[in-house]
């Protein structure tokens, strides 16, 4: 049965178990009733039961997205066949960092997830197939492909102009900065390959590095499950590596395999294999994986490899975040009021944002995901409860957290390729590194922060614009950047100088307009001097609005709450109206 108590009563009140449901409601005489619903012992020991058996399924699912990693890695080298150095190596698309850029952007958007790209990255990396050097314009567009999913949430609160334009600001604050990063960064790494040089060093000094004293690491676990889908003989692309053109026509897929791997027998060919057991005193046995007696050509197989560990890797990747989303549900909001929202005392108030940071990465460490991380709080600043101000070195910090992704798979690498694959997992980490000391430190750097608001305003005047930017910034500027880089670098510096020149200038006299207009001669002071549709959207804004049959009205007020309906507890300094009370209700805080 619920007890009722009254809210004038604070004896009730201090004895009321604080897990317990709260409701409160008017009398006919308007009296403040406190309905409390205990839940039973039942529906505790099933919500145990229940998350006890999600930590093992958590484990099978971080298993399988190792496994599926391996069997990725495999699948590139049997795709790319025994030329596939030569053809990455002499490819014009990843050679070109812009066009790498272009690659890792539009990759991640399509899979809707930075962590599946670099995971595909390191993936290739590993295999071989791709240098860590044109590896690193791809690492830098997975960065701001994986910031689309934040900035479509916030379109689900396009209803409350105010609402939504701080949740737009707060997801795109995150597109500024790998923005900004990669604006800065990219061309310092094609020029001096700072990223690449100072993680060499990094492995270098810890001595990871491969051959036959290398660790396995995680294939020790991996290595049962994934010899039961394939296996490969790796010395045919070493030998043609290395300019021995005598096993150029044997397959990649092993047939007959040894007991003991370190008397096995040199290669053989498929034809050979399937005519003899035996060779010299060596005694041989079939493999078992399988694909031992398809006869399929490797192209093919390596095909059905690509899309069936693509499948497994995302699947894995969407059930292990969901696991750990429902482990953790509805915690990340506490989390984010008890802790992110309260400053440290003077003189440490400065130490606030960088313990933000350590929060955002470790809570992305657990999810596994950006974002996921990122997503969970665009509402949050949307209703007001974070400011665009603590997101940022949230988001910062969540940018570190889906590192570890890339370090996961690379200790999944091969140990010929460790090195390889573990220095561009630290290229991913280092880019992040170095965009937090560029962008955060120093408060006037934080030029993130103030571009967010700024498209926050916009957004909100004109909502459309929301939809414009999706396919601005995600599709149609990046794919108009791959068009141009591929005609060279004549084509970018005679299309990019003149562009950037105008954007700086552009920039340069919107601050002195705000600022300081008098320095400015008195046409410039404003751009009314410009056509209308040349420095304001309404022109465009009025087209839709015909075309769409979508006249502008004025905003409809948010309905007030009914009579006998009260909210518990409201969050602290919250301005969303949605979420203020009517004067007239007198709610009793509890």
């Amino acid at each position: 049965m619920p007890s009722i108590g009254y809210g004038s009563n604070e004896k009730t009140k201090r004895v009321l178990p604080s897990a317990s449901r709260k409701f409160l409601v008017h009398n006919v005489k308007g009296l403040a009733v406190q309905l409390v619903c205990k839940p039973g012992l039942a529906p505790k020991l099933r919500r145990a039961g229940t998350t006890l058996l999600k930590v093992p399924l958590m484990l099978a699912f971080l298993y399988l997205f190792v496994c599926s990693l391996d069997v990725l890695s495999s699948a590139f080298q049997l795709a790319g066949g025994k030329v596939a150095g030569d053809i990455f190596k002499d490819n014009a698309i990843l050679s070109n960092p812009v066009a790498g850029l272009v690659v890792g952007i539009l990759v991640t958007v399509l899979v809707q997830s930075s962590s599946t790209s670099t995971s595909i990255i390191v993936s290739m990396v590993s295999s071989g197939l791709l240098e860590v050097s044109s590896a690193i314009p791809i690492i830098m567009g997975s960065n701001i492909g994986t910031s689309v999913t934040n900035t479509i949430v916030a379109l689900m609160q396009a209803g409350d102009r105010t609402d939504f334009r701080r949740a737009f600001a707060g997801a795109t604050v995150h597109d500024c900065f790998n923005w900004l990063s990669v604006l800065v960064l990219l061309p310092l790494e094609a020029a001096t390959g700072y990223l690449h040089h100072v993680t060499g060093l990094v492995v270098a000094f810890f001595n990871i590095r491969g051959g036959r004293d290398a660790p396995d690491l995680l294939k020790i676990i991996t290595e049962p499950f994934t010899k039961l889908i394939i296996q490969l003989d790796k010395s045919v692309i070493t030998s043609i590596a290395t300019g021995d053109e005598s096993l150029r026509n044997h397959s990649l897929i092993r047939i007959w395999c040894h007991p003991d791997p370190v008397e096995a027998p040199a290669s053989m060919s498929r034809a050979e294999a399937n005519t003899s057991q035996t060779l010299g005193n060596a005694t041989m046995e079939k493999c078992s994986h399988l694909f031992v007696d398809t006869g399929l050509p490797d192209l093919a197989v390596g095909l059905i490899l690509l899309a069936g560990s693509l499948v497994l890797l995302c699947t894995c990747l969407i059930l292990l975040v969901k696991t750990l989303n429902s482990l953790l549900k509805g915690q990340v909001a506490k989390v984010v009021q008890k802790v992110i929202n309260t400053d440290f005392p003077a003189p440490f108030t400065w130490v606030t944002g960088y313990f933000a940071m350590v929060v955002g990465a470790g809570m992305t460490f657990v999810v596994q995901s950006s974002s996921v991380f990122t997503s969970a709080i665009t509402p949050l600043i949307g209703l007001g409860v974070i400011s665009i101000e603590r997101a940022y070195p949230l988001t910062l910090g969540s940018n570190i957290g889906t590192t570890t992704t890339a370090i996961l798979a690379a200790l999944a690498s091969p140990r010929e390729k460790l090195s390889s694959a573990f220095q561009i997992a630290l290229c991913h980490f280092f880019f992040n590194i170095s965009g937090i000391l560029l962008w955060y430190p120093v408060p006037c750097t934080r030029l993130p922060i103030r571009m967010a608001k700024a498209l926050g305003k916009r957004t909100a005047k004109y909502r459309w614009f929301a939809v414009l930017y999706l396919l601005v910034c995600f599709l149609l500027l990046p794919s108009l950047v791959f068009g141009i880089s591929m005609a060279g670098w004549q084509a970018m510096v005679g299309v990019g100088t003149p562009f950037g020149a105008l954007l700086a200038f552009v920039a340069l006299v919107s601050v002195l307009q705000s600022r300081s207009p008098g320095r400015l001669p008195r046409w410039l002071q404003t751009w009314d001097f410009l056509p209308c549709w040349m420095h304001s959207l309404q022109p465009l804004d009025r087209l839709i609005a015909r075309a769409t049959l979508c006249y502008a009205r004025p905003e409809p007020r948010s309905p007030p709450l009914p009579a006998r309906v009260f909210l518990e507890e409201l969050p602290p300094a919250t301005p969303s109206p949605r979420l203020a009370l009517p004067a007239h209700h007198n709610a009793t805080r509890l």
